[in-house]
């Protein structure tokens, strides 16, 4: 439990998510309140409300970042790249992107019982297809190559990230991108 403190102390985002991930993980985040994050984290409800725009997305937030890496690295794959491996290029991006095996195993364990959280998590991998779709376009990839090299990839990633967090796992998350994105190129050849 994080103690009482002032209001100016530094990282207040931070131990806002801790905070919330505490009590999410205590109480379940149906049952968890605005103001009991904040609280907790020795903050007001207005300071949760400048880093937050609800409680979601505490679980949500480093989304765009993430989509944002993946495009990016998709951007910027050697211009000979095919359009798959520039894909993979994106997506091993997200290894060096997501670090942190606890905390994504306690926030997949918060979204996996609640169907609105779900939901949530499926939008934003849609948005995360949608986006690597975009990046495949610009590079001179027309449709449905771009959509289907951007699911492709997408699910790659998915899978990946499901085998990562797996309580029995040891193996680092850019080796299982690469083990699923070598799986995959088996089954098409």
């Amino acid at each position: 439990m994080i103690a009482a403190m002032a209001r100016w102390d530094p990282d207040a985002r931070g131990r806002l998510m801790l905070a919330a991930m505490d009590l999410y993980s205590e109480r379940g985040y149906n049952q968890t309140t605005v103001a009991e994050i904040a609280k907790r984290a020795g903050l007001t409800e207005r300071t949760f409300f400048r880093h937050f725009a609800d409680k979601r997305e505490v679980l949500f937030s480093g989304s765009a970042q993430l989509e944002e890496a993946i495009v990016g690295a998709v951007a910027g794959a050697p211009e000979s790249a095919p359009p798959f491996d520039a894909v993979a290029v994106g997506i091993e991006a997200a290894g060096g992107f997501l670090r942190e095996r606890d905390y994504s195993r306690r926030r997949q364990a918060i979204i996996a019982p609640n169907p609105v959280l779900q939901e949530r998590e499926l939008i934003k991998m849609a948005s995360l297809a949608s986006a690597i779709a975009g990046a495949l376009r610009k590079r001179g990839v027309s449709d449905p190559a771009a959509s289907l090299t951007a699911e492709a990839g997408t699910a790659v990633f998915r899978i990946a990230f499901e085998r990562w967090i797996d309580e029995g796992n040891e193996k680092h998350l850019l080796a299982l991108i690469h083990e699923s994105f070598e799986e995959l190129k088996s089954l098409v050849a």
